[in-house]
């Protein structure tokens, strides 16, 4: 819910789109290499046509590369290949959209970014094109079906996934050996291995100060972040309630963790993580790299946790076509290279990177690795959050006021009956 990149703060839905990348064993370097190689903007050389396109400044692989560099030759273009952060490439695009002269493809962190674009009539719809080519290029067959289902709005289809991830329960085998314990699978186990993993200063589990970390939780609940039929947030009520509290009883009952801190860094769990003073933390891919880089910590990654659902968030990043882009034809044409199997995979190997397509979840190269394995296994459990809240234009300030529900919870240790009431009361109003 929260971390909408339409906001000005930058939470951890953004950052799963951010860091979307597994830095596995040998995949570490390059993710670090490619991204101190990927300049701010990329010349527009001397083609007889220029091709522009925005991407985040943390993906600009060298596979990538090599296939801008083939298109480039086959269809006799220069790529204008600009990159940012993602606040930036929001900025740079709508003010381009504004003028009339948007980018011929745009990468974007998420449906719910890509479908106010789409309401606003400024995105191409891709179905002509799926109808066309979608066969041979196995879309959306071969795509998790959670990562299609974002890009869709009123039987149309406006955006193809590239990246994706979720997070997931990442742990410290030997903290959990030296208890006697096995990560757990559901909300019960947590609870029961919890008084074994925590002493003195030594948690079982860190939980976030960022509320996207808290949406897990609600998903496991069986809570959908808005109900469009009766334009209702947060439904069931209860259940919301319930997963609220049994965060608020792991930090303030049982004292399984600590108090989350004030702040608007969301690597505070994995720092207590890496110091071995937390045993757990509900995090993604981006967290692995810098546990690896403190050392000490023999990693594990777990399934998502089960109560009334394995479910857990799923994030990454994808393709779209502005509307006015003077080069549409070409645009579907370099998604369809920059989507095959073979691309995802040498991305997996350069980067790290996990991807959407079914097939990938097979290759021998993701299930040899115990890390990328892992998430790999997990991406079925994936479920897109935003969807139909995007649709309504109203996300992000619904995210502020759900910031309020959720900090009050874990950060000021307040039961959720009030803050759940406040919350509606504040967020209904901007929906209805």
């Amino acid at each position: 819910m929260p971390g909408r990149t339409a906001t000005s703060q930058y939470s951890r839905r953004d950052l799963l789109r951010i860091g979307g990348s597994v830095a596995a064993v040998g995949a570490a370097a390059p993710v670090l290499a490619s991204c101190s190689r990927a300049p701010s903007t990329s010349s527009s050389g001397g083609g007889s046509k220029t091709f522009t396109m925005y991407w985040n400044s943390g993906h600009a692989y060298d596979t990538y590369n090599n296939v801008v560099s083939k298109f480039e030759k086959d269809h006799g273009v220069t790529v204008n290949w600009q990159k940012f952060q993602w606040p930036d490439l929001q900025t740079k695009l709508q003010a381009d959209i504004s003028a009339g002269t948007p980018p011929d493809l745009v990468e974007q962190p998420g449906g719910d970014t890509a479908i106010p674009l789409a309401l606003t009539g400024d995105l191409m719809p891709l179905d002509a094109h799926i109808a066309k080519d979608g066969a041979a290029m196995g879309f959306p067959g071969d795509w998790q079906n959670a990562s299609v289902m974002p890009w869709q709005h009123a039987g149309n289809t406006y955006g193809v996934q590239i990246h994706l991830t979720c997070s997931q329960l990442y742990y410290n085998k030997k903290m959990l050996a030296a208890a006697g314990v096995k990560p757990p699978a559901t909300w019960d186990d947590l609870l029961a291995v919890g008084k074994k993993l925590t002493s003195g200063h030594r948690y079982a589990i860190a939980l976030n100060q960022d509320p996207g970390y808290s949406v897990p939780w609600l998903q496991q609940n069986g809570v959908s972040e808005y109900d469009d039929a009766t334009k209702q947030l947060l439904t069931p009520h209860p259940a919301t309630i319930e997963a609220l509290q049994f965060q608020h009883d792991l930090i303030y009952k049982y004292k399984y963790s600590p108090a989350p801190v004030p702040s608007s860094d969301y690597s505070g769990p994995q720092k207590l993580l890496s110091a071995q003073r937390a045993a757990m933390i509900i995090t993604g891919p981006w967290d692995i790299l810098p546990i690896r880089q403190a050392g000490g910590v023999d990693l594990g990654i777990a399934p998502p946790l089960m109560h009334k659902e394995r479910k857990t968030i799923l994030a990454g990043s994808g393709l779209i076509i502005p509307a006015k882009a003077k080069n549409r034809d070409l645009a579907w044409d370099l998604i369809k290279r920059l989507t095959t199997l073979e691309v995802e995979l040498a991305v997996t190997k350069e980067a790290g990177q996990t991807m959407p397509r079914k097939s990938w979840t097979t290759q021998a190269p993701v299930k040899g690795d115990p890390l990328i394995g892992a998430v790999a296994q997990a991406l079925p459990s994936g479920a897109d959050w935003g969807q139909k809240l995007a649709a309504t234009g109203k996300g992000p300030q619904v995210d502020d006021a759900y910031q309020t529900l959720y900090q009050s919870v874990a950060i000021s240790g307040k039961t959720p009956q009030g803050p759940m009431s406040d919350f509606l009361a504040t967020a209904d109003k901007v929906v209805r």
